[in-house]
């Protein structure tokens, strides 16, 4: 039999709280944290690329460092006992402390206050109907006829007799409760709920985009397509992996880990029904049809399916098509009467957020050239016109979304979201409060204002030489360290915590990584349509993430192509506007599933120039170069290559 350990996890900022599990020998600290109930995050998917998992080992045997500690902690902090907790194995009862997470309070999620009824001239056909009608008990054995012939009988011409085993349980009480008077509720002319009385003005639905790092969603009346509350939050499943790739690694070929992912985000969309049903004082069980959008994985995920092949070449979903499901059948433990409808998946990774998205911009309408980019942790690119509409999938990682980057965290109180760079750095932090973190909005501003301003080079190379020639307050900025440089954006004293707030040369690599990624989809997709930048009309960014970032920072990186900023527009949530769309109209659902076979797939990876394309998209465009200051460089008695920087 295994030995097994006991690990306390306490709470540095709530004296006196702790959690505790046992663990067999040789499962992680992660593992333990997991077993307690702790929602310890591994952005990397438990791989010691980042630093959300770490601890100190506070007393019992201290295990060994790994090389994943000593990179992504430093010498200081492993002496210190600090560890990571998905690389370190538990060796002995221990006690530890979890770093305090980086508060998620005030998390900037775009959700979809304003219904897609709401100045689009949709005309409101949901799919969903009730019939407030009177029906008698059967009365004589002689008649042979049974309750559901009696309540058929009364209902409107067309609708089916096909009934679920769910509604049959219903039958007998809904016919006799109130004398026979009840309420039919049907989907397409198929019976999906039966109860006493008149409750014929409830009718509800709702809309959830599902991304890989966060969940959105609308409550809205299905009869006057208001938007009644909106909900949303961190998706759940971010604990075991912060990209598409990390979260299929963890459930590749296990039914065990694919079944936790799902009752994470199946809880999750159970959890927020319930919110906003409250919020907006309705009753759940009058919540009949739900839409819901995801990326491919995400998709697999919540039906259960197997996603060990969606992460392996040809990348090929197990499905495409639109799907309607039962809300018990998910199951789902709230809004059981409802139907769940899932968009088509184009191809890959190309999944029915796109497909919502592409409802929701109407790109298929267009006259002219338009793009639109949804720029996530799985981004997607979208270009066309009217008959022809090409797309492709654009894998950025969690990076943009501030995971694995040194200081990185979402768009929450306290991340810097905002960056200015003349004599001296200015940071704007969301909240008003001593920054703690920074989020990928700020992330893009301050690589953007880094070239600008002379302190990085086009290549993303911080100076090494020619510091000198930069602003007494910037020089002063820089740290060099065995690992690498860093540039403080924030001052310790300054900062909500113990320690300065700094993008490193790591941290800029993966920035690189991430738009470039964006950037060569886009480039990819104007390549092999013949397109220049000056025939793009409008780009349009969509997602949660991509309505907060500056619009001339994401050209100056080069998230984006060198377009004219009037001609790149925010979507807002378009995958959510989409999904919302399906839900009022039936009419837009079914389209949905004629253009995602019709839209024209190009595998990134596999084309011919995509290495060059990536290549190019790594550098920024021209910044400031110190030395191009005629008088410093008459001081120093050199010109521009003194000033060159180097790793």
């Amino acid at each position: 039999m295994a030995e097994t350990f006991a690990v306390t996890f306490v709470d540095s900022g709530k004296e006196g709280t702790s959690r505790h599990t046992n663990v067999a020998d040789g499962k992680t600290f992660l593992d333990a944290a997991h077993g307690a109930g702790i929602a310890m995050e591994a952005t990397c998917g438990a791989r010691g690329r980042c630093r959300s998992c770490r601890v100190k080992v506070v007393s019992g045997e201290v295990p060994p460092p790994t090389i994943q500690d000593t990179v992504q902690l430093g010498h200081d902090q492993v002496r210190e006992n600090f560890r990571l907790a998905c690389q370190t194995k538990v060796m002995a009862d221990s006690v530890v402390m979890a770093v305090p997470p980086k508060s998620e309070a005030g998390h900037q999620i775009l959700a979809g206050d304003t219904s897609a009824a709401v100045g689009r001239g949709l005309v409101i056909e949901s799919g969903v109907a009730k019939f407030a009608i009177k029906a008698k008990a059967p009365v004589s054995e002689h008649n042979q006829t049974a309750d559901w012939d009696e309540i058929y009988s009364v209902l409107p011409e067309g609708v089916s007799r096909e009934l679920s085993l769910d509604v049959m349980r219903k039958i007998p009480t809904a016919l006799r409760d109130k004398a026979g008077a009840m309420t039919v509720t049907t989907f397409r002319n198929r019976v999906i709920d039966l109860e006493p009385g008149d409750t014929s003005e409830s009718l509800y639905g709702m809309a959830f985009d599902v991304g890989t790092t966060s969940i959105v969603g609308s409550l809205i009346d299905l009869e006057s397509g208001e938007c009644l509350a909106s909900v949303g939050g961190v998706n759940p499943q971010a604990v075991y992996g912060g990209d598409l790739m990390s979260r299929i690694a963890y459930a590749q070929f296990d039914t065990k880990k694919l079944a936790t992912l799902r009752a994470r985000v199946l809880n999750a969309i159970g959890d927020f029904i319930k919110e906003a049903c409250t919020e907006a004082g309705v009753s759940a069980a009058h919540v009949y049809k739900i839409i819901v959008v995801g990326n491919t994985c995400m998709h697999h995920v919540l039906l259960g399916i197997d996603v060990s092949y969606v992460g392996l070449a040809p990348y090929a979903p197990t499905i495409n098509d639109a799907i309607v499901v039962g809300a018990s059948e998910l199951p789902l433990k709230v809004a059981t009467n409802a139907q769940v409808c899932l968009l088509p998946i184009v191809a890959g990774f190309v999944g029915a957020d796109t497909m919502a998205c592409v409802l929701a911009t109407r790109i298929y309408e267009s006259e002219e050239m338009r793009a639109l980019v949804d720029i996530g942790t799985n981004g997607e690119v979208v270009m066309g016109h009217k008959g022809r509409l090409m797309a492709c999938s654009a894998p950025a990682g969690p990076a943009l979304e501030g995971a694995q980057i040194r200081h990185g965290m979402r768009g929450a109180v306290g991340a810097v979201e905002k960056v200015e760079i003349g004599d001296d750095v200015a940071c704007a932090v969301i909240g008003g409060t001593p920054a703690i973190g920074i989020c990928g909005s700020g992330l893009i501003d301050a690589c953007a204002k880094l070239v600008e301003s002379g302190v990085m080079d086009r290549s993303g190379r911080f100076l090494r030489k020619g510091r000198e020639l930069l602003p007494p307050a910037l020089q002063a900025r820089f740290i060099d360290t065995p690992n690498g440089i860093e540039f403080v954006m924030v001052d310790k004293e300054d900062a909500g915590k113990d320690e300065h707030i700094t993008v490193t040369q790591a941290d800029v690599r993966q920035i690189q990584l991430a738009k470039s990624a964006i950037f060569s989809g886009i480039a990819m997709l104007q390549k092999v349509m013949g397109v220049a930048d000056e025939d793009l009309t409008e780009l349009m960014m969509c997602g949660g993430f991509g309505n907060y970032i500056n619009l001339e920072s994401a050209v100056k990186i080069r998230l984006v192509p060198n377009l004219p900023v009037e001609n790149i527009t925010y979507a807002g949530n378009a995958a959510l506007m989409g999904a919302q769309i399906a839900l009022l109209s039936e009419t837009e659902r079914l389209r949905a599933s004629e253009l995602a076979r019709s839209i024209e797939h190009v595998g990134l990876a596999t084309h011919p120039d995509f290495q060059d394309l990536f290549v190019e998209g790594m550098s920024f465009l021209g910044g400031k170069d110190p030395a191009a200051d005629t008088s410093a460089g008459r001081r120093r008695g050199g010109g521009r290559k003194a000033a060159v920087g180097g790793d």
